[in-house]
C-alpha cells in the first residue's frame, strides 16, 4: 500500500490559505475578494478535517463559507463596488 504523508498535505493547504489571503487583500473588486474569502473558508475547513476536527470543519463551512459570505455580499450591495 501507498502511505499518505498528511504533513505534506497540511503544508500545502497552509500555503494555499496564505496565498488566498494575500489575493483577497490585493484584489480591487470587493465582490471577488469576498468570493476568495469564501474559498479560503472551504480550504480551512479541509484543514480542520485533516486535523481530525470534523465538527469544527462543518461549522467552518456553514458559518464562514456560507452565512458570512452571504452577509458580506448583502453588505456590499449597500456600498460602492469599486475602489477609487
Amino acid at each position: 500500500m501507498i502511505a499518505i504523508n498528511y504533513d505534506f498535505i497540511l503544508y500545502i493547504l497552509i500555503v494555499i490559505l496564505i496565498l488566498l489571503a494575500i489575493v483577497a487583500i490585493e484584489l480591487k473588486d470587493l465582490l471577488y475578494s469576498i468570493i476568495v474569502l469564501g474559498v479560503e473558508g472551504v480550504v480551512l475547513a479541509a484543514l480542520f478535517y485533516l486535523l481530525q476536527a470534523p465538527d469544527i470543519a462543518i461549522t467552518q463551512i456553514a458559518v464562514a463559507s456560507g452565512a458570512l459570505t452571504f452577509l458580506f455580499i448583502l453588505a456590499l450591495r449597500k456600498t460602492k463596488r469599486w475602489e477609487d
